[in-house]
Order: C-alpha cells, then structure tokens, then sequence
C-alpha cells in the first residue's frame, strides 16, 4: 500500500486517536484522584504515545493534501472557525505544556507536575474533544458530497 492510498484515511485515524487520547486522559486522572499512580502513569504514558501518533498523521495528511475549504454555510460557518482557532491555538500552546508536565513527572518533581497538570488536562481534553468535533462537521457533515 502506498502513501497516496493512505492518506485518505487518515482523517479517520486521527478522530479516532484523538478519542482515544481523551479516553486514557480521563482514566488517567480518574486514576491520580484515586492515589492509583501506576495506573495513572501507563494511562498518560499511552496517552503520550497516541498524541505523537496523531501528530505524525496530521503532519502527513497535511503535507500531502494541504489545506481543505470548509463547505459549511451560514451560522455554522462563523461557529466552525471559531471553534477551528481554539483548536488550533491550544494545540499549539499545549505541546510544550505537555512536554514540561512530563519532565517534571519523570524526574519525581511532584510539587511542580500537579501545578502544571491543572492546567494542561483540561487543554489537552480540549484539543482532542474539538479535534474530533472538527473532524465529524468536515468530514461527515458539510462533505462534498452531503
């Protein structure tokens, strides 16, 4: 299978990354609000890996398909974009947040992590709930076709 014939499905891919992202960042702090820290690590360290997978195939997706006109008219349009910037903004912003919140996890610095945390969860939440929200109103909403 070549690149051009997957590319079109990555969009798929990455809403369902982006899911699964949310899913193990909520398990994640469900488990630190219950002491579990080994579960609370494996499920941010899966949540890492997931993000960088997504990161990759939206870089290649990107890259190979440039940019996509958003087909939505009337108030949706307006809605979309804006929900469009947040996204794009918080993903940008939560990248080194996440990076930094990791750091200080693994070096044991546990009065810096959970400052950060409070902040970079709920971003992070964020970005993958309106990664996916984006993805449904480009993809299977306002399409070409529909």
């Amino acid at each position: 299978m070549t690149l051009n014939e997957v590319v079109p499905y990555l969009p798929h891919l990455q809403a369902a990354l982006n899911i699964s992202a949310a899913t193990f960042l909520s398990a994640g702090y469900h488990f630190i609000r219950r002491r579990n820290h080994k579960a609370h690590r494996l499920c941010m360290m899966a949540t890492f890996v997931i993000s960088a997978v997504f990161i990759a195939s939206y870089l290649t997706y990107h890259f190979q398909v440039g940019y996509s006109p958003f087909l939505g008219q009337g108030i949706i349009r307006p809605m979309y974009f804006s929900l469009l910037t947040s996204h794009v903004i918080l993903a940008t912003v939560i990248i080194p947040m996440v990076v930094a919140t990791i750091i200080f996890a693994i070096k044991g610095n546990l009065k810096r992590h959970p400052k950060i945390a409070r902040w970079t969860l709920p971003l992070w939440l964020y970005v993958s709930v309106s990664g996916v929200l984006i993805y449904v109103l480009n993809f299977h909403i306002y399409t070409p076709t529909g």
